[in-house]
């Protein structure tokens, strides 16, 4: 899989790289620990869960090569965001439960897994005007993976700290449901904050007229992505919710396919 050659035109996904940057090597290591916890009659989640690991840190290696190419292009100011955004998993690492941490991490891929429709369901074509086509199969790669292994952090979690009807009911769905909207609140300030600083830039050397054309377009979008994804993420807050019975999008299964099928270089 290459990375991005060029930046997307949407500021909001070329901030939103950040994320895997940053919190792939910490699934990795939220999952690394859950492991060691998980009874060994779980084989196939134990398996699920090995193949998780795997792919995160693939995305975590192509993200982190996007960065450089968007530093390159005259935003380095990303470094500094992203060096806060480290620290908190970091924090979160040593000294939060490894319950917060697995389902801060179900929350994230709950988020990844609403994005991945928004994307394969065709609602943000307009903002991938002129984007690099490598940058978009970057996304789109990554984001189909999202997908496919969107069980999961919720399996884990359910095991782990949801057994039982009390336990289902206090954690798996009150608790699970408040770290939802921790992670979204969490993720959201440093890549909000990180598409501020890439808009802030860009908009230096433009004209009144240029400037409002801008921040017009950044509205449009930033509606356009919210309605696609809220209308997804609403489902999350069902007592009843499952990722696994969201079924995958067939030019999402293509993708996916022709990347099984295709050589490791």
């Amino acid at each position: 899989m290459l990375a991005g050659r060029r930046i997307l035109s949407s500021r909001s996904y070329n901030a939103f790289s950040i994320v895997p940057a940053h919190i792939e090597p910490y699934l990795v290591k939220v999952m690394m620990r859950a492991r060691k916890q998980l009874d060994p009659k779980y084989t196939q989640l134990d398996a699920d869960m090995e193949v998780f690991i795997r792919q995160e840190t693939q995305h975590c290696k192509q993200h982190v090569a996007f960065n450089q190419f968007i530093y390159d292009a005259g935003y380095e100011v990303m470094r500094k965001i992203e060096a806060d955004y480290k620290a908190d998993y970091h924090r979160f690492l040593t000294q939060r439960s490894l319950r917060f941490n697995l389902a801060y991490c179900e929350g994230f891929e709950a988020l990844g897994c609403a994005s991945a429709e928004v994307w394969f369901h065709g609602d943000i074509e307009e903002l991938l005007a002129g984007a690099d086509p490598y940058a978009v199969e970057l996304w789109k790669w990554h984001l189909a993976e999202e997908f496919e292994h969107r069980t999961v952090c919720y399996d884990a979690f359910k095991t782990l700290f949801a057994q039982g009807w009390w336990r289902s009911i206090v954690f798996g769905y009150c608790y699970r449901v408040w770290a939802f909207f921790y992670a979204a609140r969490h993720i959201n300030s440093y890549t909000r904050r990180c598409a501020d600083a890439l808009l802030a830039i860009d908009r230096q050397c433009m004209s009144p007229e240029q400037l409002k054309r801008s921040k017009e377009r950044e509205q449009r979008q930033n509606k356009l992505i919210g309605r696609a994804s809220l209308r997804r993420l609403v489902k999350v807050l069902l007592p009843w919710y499952n990722p696994k019975h969201k079924p995958m999008p067939q030019n999402m299964r293509e993708l996916l396919e022709r990347y099984a099928a295709t050589p490791a270089a």
